[in-house]
């Protein structure tokens, strides 16, 4: 295979030729186009592979340099670059013109250029600056490959962590996934327990099949058992037609059951009854049918405590926990939240193509000494809402929640109990922070708030925060 692949661009015929043999001499792979707008429908078109850094995904289309004319009909050099620079950031550009003026040099490197020559050219400088070029993509690679090593050893199955409790859980995910064991998962609320279910799944023989999750309180009881088992057409007011139920849609696969220690009595005996016999009964029907599931369940409660107080059946119990996870809340492994933190803004920053690209040492050492009392959930909300709120390229200490704050109980303990704000002063003076923060922008504001825009300006206009009839009253609402 040759060293590199690189891609000459040049509307003379006899340039393009000699770099094109230099370059081939050099053992590099060549590809050449006469023009820079044939280059990029080219490249667009896909001819070229210009997306992947990984050496391991490395073919012969991917381009590892272009050295490009600067003079050329209907696109020039400094043009392409531009266009270029947004498609592929890391590969190397060298211009090459005739007109060796510092201006132009300086242009083309604010482009994005890597390098700059000027014609007449020696043969050997041109290898010194290919040279430079190719070792410099080399090392960007390198460099990306070490980070995805180092990522690997910090996260497993898109799950972040470097911690020694962490790793435990990564080692039990790793050890009971080829299994067909029943698997309790606990941890407070924000911890993940639906990911570390879903990494069981995805790790095990049963991937190929449905990963099925239900949130047992997020169903009005009276329904839960027809949402898990089916119903019969008739079985009850509003039962138009039969319902195949969760288990049968998970048949083969995973059914996680979250929350489990909210489900009733009734349905627990129910659930344990499917456990040891491995059968399901719609409701409204007399028929059992054979169902094949792992049960995955969480909860964020002391179940053993639920026992003692006669809540939770101690035989479920002992059938769901045939394997154990715990899961440590944010708190007790704070070295993981730099990782957890620098994910969360490549992700929304990337989502709300904002130009947030780190965090300040003061900004960071907050987040590492806050109480996280919602865990991993709570850092993601208050990083994606310091990306939106950020005015700069850096997240700051002010664009954090200061300590306590969100805590309720502090809130009230700060406060004398008869200068306490009403709810609807709270809520105006939040809905006023929102709106000055985002600058105006009702569709950020909105965002954040966790209302539709049609919402926001009632709301804007109940607080005399804009004038009654104002034109925003009649936009669509873009958030519905």
């Amino acid at each position: 295979m040759s060293k590199h692949h690189i891609l000459v661009i040049d509307d003379d015929p006899a340039m393009r030729s000699m770099v094109r043999d230099f370059l081939k001499s050099e053992g590099h792979k060549v590809s050449e186009a006469s023009l820079a707008s044939e280059a990029l429908a080219r490249i667009t078109n896909g001819e070229f592979t210009i997306t992947s850094d990984s050496l391991r995904d490395a073919t012969d289309k991917q381009l590892d340099l272009v050295i490009s004319d600067l003079n050329m009909p209907e696109m020039s050099g400094i043009e392409f670059i531009s266009k270029f620079r947004d498609l592929a950031p890391n590969i190397p550009i060298i211009l090459i013109t005739a007109f060796g003026t510092i201006e132009t040099a300086i242009e083309a490197i604010r482009r994005g250029a890597f390098d700059y020559t000027t014609k007449p050219f020696k043969l050997a400088e041109m290898s010194v600056t290919v040279a430079r070029a190719l070792k410099f993509r080399d090392l960007h690679r390198e460099n990306l490959r070490l980070q995805d090593e180092l990522y690997q050893t910090q996260s497993f199955a898109k799950i972040i962590g470097k911690s020694p409790g962490m790793h435990e859980v990564f080692d039990l995910i790793r050890r009971v996934a080829p299994a067909s064991a029943n698997v309790l998962i606990s941890g407070e609320s924000g911890t993940g327990k639906e990911r570390v279910a879903r990494a069981i799944h995805d790790e095990g023989p049963r991937r190929t099949k449905e990963f099925i999750a239900i949130n047992c309180t997020a169903i009005p009881e009276a329904l839960l058992e027809s949402e898990l088992f089916g119903h019969a057409k008739g079985a009850f007011t509003g039962a138009i037609t039969k319902k195949r139920g969760l288990f049968e849609e998970a048949e083969g696969g995973t059914i996680f059951l979250d929350e489990i220690g909210d489900m009733n009595l009734s349905l627990q005996s129910k659930l344990l009854r499917v456990i040891q016999e491995k059968k399901i009964r719609a409701v409204g029907e007399n028929i059992d049918h054979d169902v094949d599931v792992r049960i995955v369940a969480a909860t964020h409660k002391d179940l053993k405590a639920a026992i003692k107080n006669g809540t939770f059946r101690e035989d479920l119990y002992y059938r769901l926990s045939v394997i154990p996870i715990t899961i440590p809340p944010l708190r007790h492994r704070r070295e993981d939240i730099p990782l957890l933190a620098e994910h969360f803004l490549k992700k929304y920053a990337a989502a709300n193509k904002s130009q947030v690209h780190k965090f300040s040492q003061e900004a960071m050492a907050r987040l590492i000494s806050m109480p996280w009392e919602g865990n991993v959930r709570e850092l993601e909300n208050v990083i994606e809402r310091a990306v939106v709120l950020a005015r700069g390229t850096e997240i700051d200490t002010k664009d954090l929640p200061s300590a306590g704050e969100g805590n309720v109980e502090s809130f009230f303990e700060s406060n004398n109990m008869g200068s306490l704000p009403t709810l609807e002063e709270i809520e105006k003076r939040y809905f006023k922070f929102i709106l000055d923060k985002t600058g105006g922008r009702k569709e950020k504001a909105a965002q954040i708030l966790g209302v539709n825009r049609r919402t926001l300006y009632r709301k804007e206009r109940e607080f005399g925060l804009v004038t009654d009839g104002s034109p925003e009253e009649n936009e669509p609402d873009e958030m519905e």
